[in-house]
């Protein structure tokens, strides 16, 4: 062990923290107690007591209580951080609720053990004062060969007055840092090595560098040394994040502490073999020598100072902790091979969830027009299913898109609008938003004071920062959306980058080649018209995607040409600034914030392909010089990169590559290349509902032999609760997944991506191999058919299919509405009626009723929820015209009661049902039907078809329900 001289001022603070800490622990209490006396009534408080008058005293008695308590509490805190000092554990416990005072305790007793024998032994445990308070989820690790007395971390203002000793290592590890060395000297080579799992705490290089180096962002130093060596068990360290139990990790010459093991020198308490491990790995050292350790704020990154209309910074983060070997390798395996499915959109969540949202939705609607529409062959009709590249790219919207990451986003943004209209703060200007490790850093174009809670400041006083666990909380909120012009550009350093374009002050341009241009354009309009954190939107497209107005008719619009442009912004940017200024409003961001947030200021953002001519750019430029307070946004395409009124400069390479040098940004650009971009048009058309209005009803994807020869091998029930009839229940905990597998196949007869099945029943990622082995499960326990073909098989693109002799009920109920309607039960009336009463039957309740919390959410992205209600009131409606065209009023009442038990919102059968009680004659009844309607309906009252319909058959029906009361 080295020691080091005490310096004088050493000896002053350690005089001044005994004497704090005898006024603190034996002053306060003395004087409370001789000047002041016992605060708390002598005896048992009587009811009379609540009736005294409240005077000074009674004051004094509560603030003498508070005193005592946080005395008692300050207390304690030096009591544990002595015995923590005394006997060497590193880090003390956490008294609950004393973060200050624990903290002004633990400088308190290392100031007066300093210049003792037992600070070395406590130096460690405080390496991180001044930065995070302390960390009570570290832990001891490899025994310490080395303990270097002192507790100041390196870039600590506490520095400055730290030993001599200490001062002239660090200025020798930053010396040698600039020097490009990996280490100070062969004898003073130092290692880590990662220690197991304790609890649910993990390893990682962000707490090594807090610990060891003072400075947890010092992580990228620690990579740099390590990167691409080979580890004891042969694997290399590739991402900072991900690291492993028992890997050896070089340490930078100025790290300190007594978890570190220095070699060649000897390590009694290092056994040998570990020993041995370390001297191998230093033989592979030689690659950083010439690196250096200088990856600590790359040519990306800004120290310090505000970001300016020029500059972008990358914000601070801490790596992602890690989660142990399956996870680590199962993102390594999944981002190796893409299946065949379209890397662009597997990469690109934010733009997935949207597209898929919005497909959705499109889909819905086309569903909820046929079956209300006036054209009877179009009832039932099923959505189209997707071939060739749409199919794949609807795959890849499956695997990539983060519904919940656009959740997040959205309620976090709506969220701090309100929290600031709450405070009657405006709106800061948002030039980006980072979302980093499930975090959100909103970066201002100045700085805006304290964020309100749960927010915090970030890096510096320009940066906002939301913890994911914070978001979480956040619920849905009556507020507008405040940022909508947020658009993903691409990833930095496992960051994605999210730019406002209605803020920016000025154009922003982006030069490369055409074909490079078209698909960051292409991603730009497609995120923005389908995103999910904004309301309502107007985007200009000039000079290209005409084909894409179909992903969202109300929102963009398209101009042949610049000269459209210019015309329609002038007179817009003219609209906007009388608008503003009659309402007294600086921009439109404090509009926003106001009662009229809902119906006004939506953002307006022009896409400009194509380079315009001189003339047209000076033109553009001046309009856009006033941009960013009226809510509009300009992203202009060049050739040159040389554009005027250009604020921000981009480039994007051909090698997927988006540079900005002036705003320090180089990143992994978000693409939409032109063929994908054709099939997500495809899948968008193919779900128009006003689209071939007059084609004839769809033929179900799977039929089902309902004949008694057609009795299937497997039967699974899944309309109501779950049940499977032809199989034995699987033993053990796998019991719940293979029961999800085998429903998600069963909803989709066309066949199931293996990367759509691993991210619906593993939103998070899964490994290779633990997807094969599902699969293997999932295979043995369908068994064979009597040929001996096995019931999971996969087609000829490699999607997994299930055999015709397994089969649900939902396949049934297709099948048996399906020939009533189209097949035998047309031409005879007998076998129609039978047919639909067998199909009613099978109707026991919402699909999958009984499905567990939290699995299955795979149906969000599903149609079959808005399916199934259309399927069975289509079912009972068609069931209650067979029955009243022989009168049989009750067996239709019967019918469509049925029915509406898993259709209650269907107003078709709710008009089917009051002429069916009207046709019974009972007036009473049919009034009694009425008020339930009502009652139903609640504050918005009964739907004006539903009215008319009842003044027809019950004119007297108002007056009646009334009388009822």
């Amino acid at each position: 062990m080295r020691v080091q001289r005490r310096s004088f001022g050493d000896f002053v603070k350690a005089f001044f923290a005994f004497v704090a800490l005898a006024v603190l622990l034996v002053g306060v209490p003395g004087a409370l107690a001789t000047q002041i006396g016992w605060p708390l009534p002598n005896g048992v408080p009587s009811l009379d007591w609540l009736q005294q008058e409240i005077t000074v005293q009674t004051f004094l008695n509560i603030l003498t209580v508070v005193v005592w308590l946080a005395w008692a509490q300050f207390t304690a805190c030096v009591l544990v951080e002595m015995k923590a000092a005394l006997s060497g554990v590193g880090v003390p416990g956490r008294v609950p609720g004393a973060g200050p005072s624990q903290l002004l305790a633990r400088q308190l007793v290392a100031a007066l053990l300093l210049v003792g024998a037992t600070a070395a032994s406590f130096a460690p445990g405080l390496s991180q004062l001044g930065q995070s308070g302390y960390d009570a989820n570290q832990k001891p690790t490899v025994a310490a060969a080395q303990q270097t007395p002192g507790f100041f971390a390196q870039q600590q203002e506490q520095a400055a007055d730290t030993a001599a000793a200490l001062a002239e290592q660090a200025s020798h590890a930053a010396s040698h840092a600039d020097a490009g060395g990996s280490t100070a000297k062969q004898g003073d080579t130092k290692y880590y090595r990662i220690q197991p799992p304790e609890g649910r705490h993990h390893d990682s290089l962000w707490e090594i560098a807090e610990r060891h180096l003072g400075d947890g962002r010092r992580y990228k130093e620690i990579f740099e040394l390590n990167k691409d060596r080979i580890q004891p068990d042969g694997s290399k360290l590739s991402e900072a994040s991900l690291i492993r139990p028992g890997w050896i990790m070089e340490m930078p010459g100025d790290a300190r502490g007594g978890e570190l093991v220095e070699m060649p020198d000897e390590a009694p308490n290092v056994s040998p073999d570990v020993q041995q491990q370390i001297a191998d790995y230093a033989q592979t050292g030689d690659h950083a020598k010439g690196g250096g350790s200088g990856a600590q704020g790359g040519g990306h990154e800004h120290a310090g100072g505000s970001p300016s209309a020029s500059q972008l910074s990358l914000p601070e983060q801490r790596p992602a902790p890690d989660l142990g070997h399956q996870q680590a390798t199962g993102v390594d395996a999944e981002s190796d091979s893409s299946f065949g499915l379209p890397e662009a959109l597997l990469g690109a969540p934010l733009l997935a969830a949207g597209l898929l949202g919005a497909l959705g939705r499109r889909r819905r609607q086309a569903l909820w027009q046929s079956a209300f529409g006036a054209v009877g062959g179009r009832r039932g009709m099923e959505p189209p299913t997707p071939s060739g590249d749409a199919q794949d790219v609807q795959d890849a919207l499956l695997v990539g898109a983060d519904p919940e990451g656009v959740r997040m986003l959205d309620r976090s943004l709506r969220g701090l609008a309100a929290s600031l209209a709450e405070e009657s703060r405006a709106l800061p200007v948002v030039y980006a938003a980072w979302l980093s490790n499930g975090d959100l850093h909103l970066q201002l174009a100045q700085p805006a004071g304290k964020p309100p809670a749960p927010w915090q400041q970030g890096q510096d006083q320009t940066f906002w920062m939301l913890a994911r666990t914070d978001a979480e909380r956040y619920e849905d909120v009556d507020t507008a959306a405040p940022y909508p012009g947020l658009v993903s550009l691409g990833t930095m350093d496992d960051s994605r980058l999210l730019l406002n374009l209605e803020a920016v002050p000025g154009i922003v341009s982006l030069s490369g080649r055409e074909a490079d241009r078209a698909a960051v354009f292409a991603s730009v309009a497609a995120e923005l018209a389908t995103n999910g954190w904004s309301d309502r939107m107007t985007i200009t497209l000039v000079g290209f995607g005409e084909d894409l107005t179909p992903l969202a008719p109300s929102r963009i619009r398209h101009l042949e040409d610049v000269e459209a442009l210019v015309e329609t912004m002038e007179a817009e940017t003219r609209q906007r600034r009388g608008a503003l200024g009659a309402a007294g409003h600086d921009s439109v961001l404090t509009g926003r914030t106001g009662p009229a947030q809902h119906t006004r200021w939506a953002p307006h953002l022009v896409l400009l392909a194509a380079q315009p001519s001189a003339e047209d750019a000076v033109k553009l430029a001046e309009l856009a010089a006033d941009a960013s307070r009226l809510g509009i946004g300009y992203l202009v395409g060049t050739e040159t990169g040389d554009l005027p009124g250009a604020a921000w400069e981009m480039e994007i390479t051909g090698q997927g590559k988006l540079l900005a040098p002036l705003l320090g940004l180089e990143l992994d650009a978000q693409l939409l290349p032109v063929a994908q971009q054709r099939a997500v048009v495809e899948l968008f058309v193919e779900a128009d509902p006003e689209r071939e209005s007059d084609r004839p009803a769809s033929t179900p994807p799977f039929l089902v032999d309902i004949s008694e020869q057609g009795r299937p091998a497997v039967y699974a029930r899944l309309v109501g609760p779950y049940e499977i009839i032809g199989l034995d229940t699987p033993d053990g905990e796998r019991s719940a997944l293979l029961h999800e597998a085998l429903a998600l196949l069963l909803l989709h007869r066309e066949g199931v991506h293996p990367r759509v099945l691993s991210s619906a029943l593993w939103p998070r990622g899964v490994t290779d191999d633990v997807r094969d082995a599902l699969l293997d499960r999932l295979r043995d326990w369908l068994g064979a058919d009597p040929d001996g073909t096995p019931r999971l098989g996969r087609d000829a693109t490699g999607r997994l299919t299930l055999a015709k002799s397994v089969v649900s009920d939902l396949d049934v109920l297709r099948s048996l509405y399906h020939e009533a309607t189209q097949g035998k039960g047309v031409g005879s009336r007998a076998v129609r009626g039978r047919l639909l009463t067998d199909a009613l039957v099978l109707v026991r309740g919402p699909l999958l009723a009984d499905r567990p919390e939290g699995r299955y959410r795979w149906l969000t992205h599903e149609i079959v929820d808005a399916q199934l209600p259309l399927l069975v009131a289509d079912t009972g409606l068609a069931l209650c015209e067979f029955h009243m065209e022989k009168n049989r009023a009750e067996k239709a009442i019967e019918a469509l009661n049925a029915a509406l038990r898993t259709a209650p919102a269907d107003e078709r059968l709710w008009h089917e049902l009051l002429r069916a009680t009207h046709a019974t004659g009972d007036t009473s009844r049919l009034t009694a039907l009425a008020t339930d309607l009502i009652g139903r309906s609640g504050a918005r009252g009964l739907p004006p078809r539903t009215e008319a319909l009842l003044d027809e058959l019950l004119p007297t029906w108002r007056d009646a329900i009334a009388a009822v009361g």
